[in-house]
């Protein structure tokens, strides 16, 4: 099994090209309403 030092939220997906992503370093997150809840609540831009 490989370790990876980081991982983000598109592992959870079921795509494989979304899945190739899952472990680049940028916060990546699949489209739809959670992004834009977390980049209003912090302020950030999407």
């Amino acid at each position: 099994m490989v370790e990876h030092p980081y991982t983000n939220s598109l592992i959870k997906e079921k795509s494989p090209y979304l899945l190739q992503h899952a472990h680049n370093p940028v916060n990546w997150h699949p489209w739809g309403d959670e992004p834009f809840k977390i980049a209003k609540e912090k302020k950030i831009p999407v």
